[in-house]
């Protein structure tokens, strides 16, 4: 499923009233609390859904797959997805 197919199930769930453009404001308006609380508090827990964290990967050595010479690729920070248990049980 992308975004548009999200926005065309948000705007049936919201019912005959709400247009699409309601539901694509809806699903961006979600995302974009999302991302804010995954910057300010490290971690959006979605009871039933499942939880985004901030981690940090440490500095590793890689291989550039075109030269095949050993790279030094930096350490940085990744948000994970963790599924909750109530979705798990439902796949």
């Amino acid at each position: 499923m992308n975004k548009a197919a999200l926005v065309e199930s948000v705007q049936k769930a919201l019912g005959n009233g709400s247009s699409k453009a309601q539901a694509e404001r809806a699903v961006d308006a979600v995302i974009q609390c999302i991302k804010a609380g995954v910057r300010k508090h490290k971690q959006v827990q979605l009871v039933g859904f499942g939880t985004f964290r901030v981690v940090s990967r440490k500095a590793r050595m890689g291989v550039n797959p075109k030269t095949k010479q050993p790279i030094k690729i930096k350490a940085s920070k990744t948000v994970k997805f963790s599924v909750g248990k109530d979705l798990k049980s439902k796949l």
